[in-house]
């Protein structure tokens, strides 16, 4: 069967050796983009094959009506998938919100409207593609999400939220796919761009910051549109949310130094103020801004941003600049007698 890659199997979920469900699942996990049809006399299992994704569930004995309505329903979606790949790109974008794209190159694609039916569904897909690398266990996720709920209840609420997530992944005419198997759940892109995840690779293949890499640095700066996830104030999320910010720091400290190396001033100031306002906490963005000020001989500037910088920490955290920075602005002062 792996050999063949079917594209279609017709399965009995009353198979010899093996529950057909799970035969499916391990179907699954190995060709993931396979379409399943369970062939049964019992309805019990309508619920779980649905939520396994299975294109069909025909009730025996087959009717020749009802098995052509099941072929047509196929040979449409098999229509419409090789047009998926022809049309606009789509991407799901997770820099300040998680919302979703349409064309191919990040930060210049035209958001898409998507009406999620329940702020559950739309936290456990964030959290699938947080997660996407490995699977995650549907009891991991009873637990996560419906804490509250008793086992039955848990997972008809999850099974719900995930038939809403693919409905809704069908709906974009996206090529992403959530998988059921091995009693968890997995989210393939197949393809499908994901904003950070695509910066992060572009920035991690960059060389040093040089005259002509310049610019690509420049852009992947404004690229970074706010924190990951962070209008959506995830817990689970900070962790990958603070890792993005770092790399997003170091980067910055890169570009502005080596404006200031440059002469380039009005740059670092453009880039400095830009970061200040998406994220007013961070020292550093100050700090620069007063190097550059001082090197222009605009003095008023740089007292300016050493007591903004005070207010802001104080105000924040009750606390004043770092030694590091008060050390060079005194010095700063001295020369100035």
């Amino acid at each position: 069967m792996i050999q063949h890659k079917p594209d279609l199997i017709f399965l009995d979920i009353n198979l010899p050796d093996i529950n057909g469900i799970d035969f499916a699942e391990q179907v699954q996990s190995i060709l993931p983009e396979v379409h399943i049809v369970f062939i049964t006399a019992y309805d019990e299992y309508a619920v779980k094959a649905f939520e396994l994704n299975a294109i069909d569930y025909v009730m025996k004995p087959v009717q020749r009506d009802r098995l052509n309505r099941t072929i047509n329903r196929i040979t449409d979606r098999k229509t419409v998938e090789p047009l998926r790949s022809q049309t606009d790109s789509k991407i799901i974008s997770c820099f300040q919100t998680l919302h979703f794209q349409k064309g191919s190159e990040i930060g210049k694609a035209e958001p898409i409207d998507v009406n999620w039916r329940t702020a559950k569904a739309r936290e456990l897909f964030a959290y699938l593609v947080q997660h996407r690398k490995q699977p995650v266990r549907k009891d991991v996720l009873l637990e996560f999400f419906w804490p509250e709920s008793d086992v039955k209840k848990g997972y008809a609420q999850l099974y719900s939220a995930i038939y809403q997530i693919r409905k809704m992944l069908d709906s974009l005419q996206m090529n992403s796919t959530v998988v059921s198997f091995d009693k968890s759940y997995k989210l393939h892109l197949n393809g499908t761009k994901l904003d950070v995840e695509e910066w992060e690779r572009e920035l991690r293949q960059l060389p040093n910051i040089t005259e002509d890499t310049l610019p690509s640095y420049r852009r992947l700066l404004e690229t970074y549109k706010g924190d990951y996830l962070a209008e959506e104030a995830y817990l689970w999320a900070e962790n990958e949310r603070e890792r993005l910010r770092t790399l997003y720091h170091s980067t910055f400290n890169k570009v502005t130094t080596y404006y200031l190396e440059c002469g380039y001033y009005t740059d670092a100031i453009t880039l400095c103020q830009r970061v200040q306002t998406l994220h007013p906490l961070m020292e550093t963005s100050y700090f620069l801004l007063m190097q550059v000020y001082a090197k222009m001989g605009d003095n008023h500037s740089v007292k300016s941003q050493y007591e903004k910088l005070n207010h802001v920490l104080e105000a924040e955290y009750g606390i004043h600049t770092s030694d590091s920075i008060e050390n060079w602005y005194n010095e700063w002062k001295k020369q100035l007698q």
